[in-house]
């Protein structure tokens, strides 16, 4: 486990039990890029799921769909190819051939981003934080992980991310279970939580 993922888990609880691992080689398949290693090992421990009741951390192949990788970045991506012909992308986008991958949103409709550059190394990647107006852009030159770590301690306040988060006392609710939640009772009636 990497420092930063065990200063993470000290301050966002795991729920017990794990959830399978991706199927890693299929999502660079999918995405046409390979992942961050940092991610990779989040997701394994962690899985998809939903932090301090607000940021929405994704899964490859979720098969929660409100939180499946694969399906809002191709989403989004298509939103983006639309987006530029008529406005402007970012500055980091001005290199032929970078893309943005979506590796997080939030309940607020903000999307926060991988800049993925041609031949770069998926370790050093910049994360890119669209607001929810989707006109400003914020930079985080760190690993995933690292940056969860620094805004869940404090260290990091996004000027893009809702003013209540983090929450005081952090939670971590897996995006499996809370399908589950959702799913009709016994009666036919929903338990209230939303995926």
């Amino acid at each position: 486990m990497t420092s930063d993922l065990t200063r993470l888990t000290g301050l966002l609880a795991r729920s017990e039990g794990t959830a399978p691992a991706p199927d890693w080689a299929a999502a660079r398949t999918a995405l046409r890029t390979d992942l961050p290693a940092d991610y990779k090992e989040l997701v394994e421990t962690y899985g998809g799921g939903l932090v301090d009741g607000y940021l929405l951390l994704l899964e490859p192949n979720c098969p929660n769909g409100v939180y499946d990788l694969l399906k809002i970045s191709a989403e989004r991506e298509e939103a983006h190819d639309s987006l530029w012909r008529f406005e402007d992308k970012p500055d980091e986008m001005r290199t032929p051939g970078s893309r943005l991958v979506c590796w997080a949103t939030t309940d607020n409709g903000e999307y926060l981003y991988w800049l993925v550059q041609p031949d770069d190394d998926p370790d050093t990647r910049t994360i890119m934080i669209n607001s929810e107006s989707g006109e400003d852009w914020e930079r985080h030159d760190m690993t995933v992980t690292r940056f969860l770590a620094a805004v869940l301690a404090g260290e990091i306040r996004s000027e893009s991310l809702w003013d209540e988060f983090p929450l005081p006392r952090h939670e971590f609710r897996p995006a499996r279970r809370l399908q589950d939640e959702a799913r009709p009772g016994p009666a036919g009636e929903g338990s209230g939580v939303e995926p």
